[in-house]
């Protein structure tokens, strides 16, 4: 949904030019553009599917927060195209994203209408899911798909991040610290932007005094452990999506940290269970841009904050970016005329065994498909698809 952080970046008005990305459709119509379709870019520079002969097995993944149909309003997504905010036009363009990325795994943020329409039709494109629906009253949830023919799934776990509250003995768990990051977020005291004072009136959020209620966001995750198919490999697949209001760091950070020990105690679990040691990847959107404290934590599990430092537990397992470690975060994945940033990733422990070979192209700011911001008719959600391609070290 819309993210609305006290520092903006805003898009350029450049003259048009030719987009890189290919349109998801075998003839383009000259009056109704079709959704933009992503290719997968070899982090050596050249198209994934030139490459020579895999030294390993190799499987694909995308991150992608489609936008809960819920959260569609006209006032809070005034630059987008009417038709475009629809229910059928929009679920029919998400689904036309998904089938033609194709990729071997799908992790799907604010994804409603899950047991009436998508677990039906994109299991028809040869997937099985796993999902886990927000708490209290929300409507949207986390998904995992994945397709049988690459993995078998062993075993599943979800995340509630309100257990935080009820396990709560003091408010050491929110590290004393109730501002917003203004390093990444610019002045607290500025004025809420559209999408802060638009998604405040979809929640009541109660006392933000009280470390109980203040921690009840109704966040949520799921995570499994797959074993790949003609390997003994296994690997593990979180995904999340985190609390979204920049003021309220501390319980981003919170979340971020009990996310951590979580895939920590499962990989364990995991690895005890069936005698491996598996590899993990972490998924979703993480409503935090680069250098802010949860971006921070989760990557080195260190921060130049010293008020941050001192709460910090030391880090459960050690993570890397795929596009930090290969390209560099991208420019943005949430694109608004208010705001435009990157709030979604995909992280993996670097241990020995996996690396990523590719990773999905995303748009730049001047390209004419993402130009007024989303949604629109190339992209249907206001967040882009993000992925990645693995290789696994055969055993």
């Amino acid at each position: 949904m819309l993210k609305s952080l006290s520092s903006l970046t805003r898009l350029p008005i450049p003259p048009i030019s030719t987009s890189s990305c290919r349109i998801c459709s075998s003839k383009m119509s000259t009056t109704k553009q079709s959704p933009t379709c992503p290719k997968f870019i070899s982090v050596e520079g050249d198209d994934m599917y030139s490459r020579s002969k895999p030294d390993g097995l190799r499987f694909s993944l995308v991150s992608y927060n489609i936008l809960a149909q819920a959260y569609v309003k006209s006032s809070i997504f005034p630059h987008s195209p009417s038709p475009c905010l629809k229910w059928k036009a929009r679920s029919q363009a998400i689904l036309t994203v998904l089938k033609n990325l194709g990729t071997d795994f799908l992790c799907l943020q604010e994804l409603d209408e899950y047991d009436s329409f998508y677990k039906k039709n994109i299991e028809s494109y040869g997937y099985s899911s796993i999902y886990i629906q927000r708490s209290g009253q929300k409507r949207d949830g986390c998904g995992i798909f994945y397709k049988p023919d690459c993995a078998d799934l062993l075993l599943e776990e979800r995340i509630e991040y309100n257990d935080l509250a009820d396990s709560i003995q003091d408010e050491s768990i929110l590290c004393d610290d109730k501002h917003s990051d203004t390093r990444a977020n610019g002045d607290e005291n500025s004025e809420p932007k559209n999408g802060s004072s638009s998604k405040s009136t979809l929640e009541d959020r109660g006392d933000p005094n009280d470390p109980r209620v203040r921690l009840k966001r109704d966040c949520v995750g799921i995570m499994a452990a797959f074993r790949l198919k003609d390997t003994l490999h296994h690997v593990i697949v979180a995904n999340t999506h985190i609390y979204w209001d920049p003021e309220w760091a501390d319980v981003k950070l919170a979340q971020a940290k009990y996310l951590l020990s979580r895939v920590a105690q499962f990989k364990e679990l995991v690895s005890e269970k069936y005698e491996c040691m598996p590899s993990v990847i972490l998924a979703g959107d993480f409503n935090s841009i680069p250098g802010d404290k949860v971006y921070e934590y989760l990557v080195s599990g260190k921060s130049s904050s010293a008020s941050l430092a001192e709460c910090l537990d030391e880090l459960p397992i050690p993570l890397c970016s795929v596009y930090g470690s290969t390209r560099g975060e991208p420019p943005f994945t949430n694109c608004t005329p208010d705001f435009t940033n990157t709030l979604d990733y995909i992280f993996f422990v670097p241990d020995g065994q996996i690396k990523p070979l590719s990773f999905l192209e995303l748009p730049e700011a001047n390209s004419p498909n993402v130009l007024g911001g989303l949604p629109n008719y190339y992209h249907p959600s206001d967040h882009l698809p993000i992925g990645a391609e693995f290789e696994i070290t055969r055993e």
